[in-house]
């Protein structure tokens, strides 16, 4: 099984999802669902989107 590049939507999610979480942190933002210990959470699975979209074929 080979890895390819993700698809752009899949990268996309993966990234905002990220950053998102970033902000959470570093400035203090309150994003539901992503603020305190659901952070670790969402960046796990914006990590797992985007080794899924690396993969799998056609995502």
């Amino acid at each position: 099984m080979g890895l390819k590049a993700p698809g752009i939507l899949t990268f996309m999610i993966s990234v905002i999802l990220t950053v998102a979480v970033l902000f959470t942190i570093f400035f203090k933002a309150e994003v539901p669902g992503l603020s305190g210990d659901n952070g670790f959470w969402a960046l796990l699975l914006a990590q797992f989107v985007l080794i899924l979209g690396c993969t799998m074929r056609g995502l």
